[in-house]
């Protein structure tokens, strides 16, 4: 018999789970890792047309700018059409663990669901199973985001941020917000893991099974 359990920490925990995996997956799809130097239009002429300057911005595959002479507004998509055609090795390389991490939290996310029905996998805990997993991921995305600054030094990165961009020395650029949404996303990733362990304790406390005892299937804890 399948018995819903909900309790505060295992709802904080699937919660969290859930806005972690796609905080993730939006901050590895966004342009907005790398933002270039301020820079006018200067082609820019005539009425409907903004002259005023932007910023382009650069993700680890795709980034956004203004493309030819009577551009209006900032055009995005990915620049590279293939894994080869990334930036740099540092980037590829920090997008294979990125992918990993953020493939890992997803698949937790969607357990986190069926874990309210379902507290165990073949007798072994489903919370403690997917808390090692996001620890797992946490770890891999940690890999990925010191790699990531390792390929500044790229000519794609110089093109955006000036001559004097190095490894780890951005120039004239800063970071966008999707860098430090990965960040949070990470280190949310490893609180998702510390949770994982108390949702464990409250769905199987003495005071569940005494519910379980009475024939209840709906049981809800603060």
């Amino acid at each position: 018999m399948c018995h819903v359990i909900v309790t505060c920490r295992s709802m904080l925990w699937t919660l969290l789970s859930i806005v972690v995996a796609f905080a993730e997956l939006i901050a590895f799809m966004s342009p907005d890792w790398l933002l270039g130097f301020p820079r006018p239009h200067s082609s820019a002429r005539g009425v409907g047309v903004d002259s005023r300057e932007y910023r382009p911005s650069l993700g680890l595959y795709s980034r956004c700018l203004r493309i030819g002479t009577r551009a209006v507004g900032v055009t995005c998509g990915p620049y590279a059409g293939t894994f080869g055609e990334v930036a740099s090795g540092f980037w590829q390389a920090a997008m294979l663990f990125l992918a990993a991490g953020t493939l890992i939290l997803g698949g937790v996310a969607c357990i986190s669901i069926f874990s309210l029905c379902f507290q165990s996998i073949m007798k072994k805990s489903i919370f403690n199973i997917c808390g090692l997993l996001q620890a797992i991921a946490g770890l891999l995305l940690m890999v990925g985001l010191m790699l990531y600054p390792a390929g500044w030094g790229s000519e794609k990165v110089i093109n955006y941020c000036g001559i004097e961009a190095l490894p780890f020395k951005p120039a004239l650029c800063s970071l966008g917000w999707a860098f430090y949404a990965a960040i949070g996303g990470t280190l949310a990733s490893f609180l998702c893991a510390v949770l994982s362990a108390q949702a464990e304790i409250a769905t199987s406390s003495d005071k569940v099974h005494e519910e379980i005892e009475e024939g209840k299937s709906l049981i809800c804890l603060l």
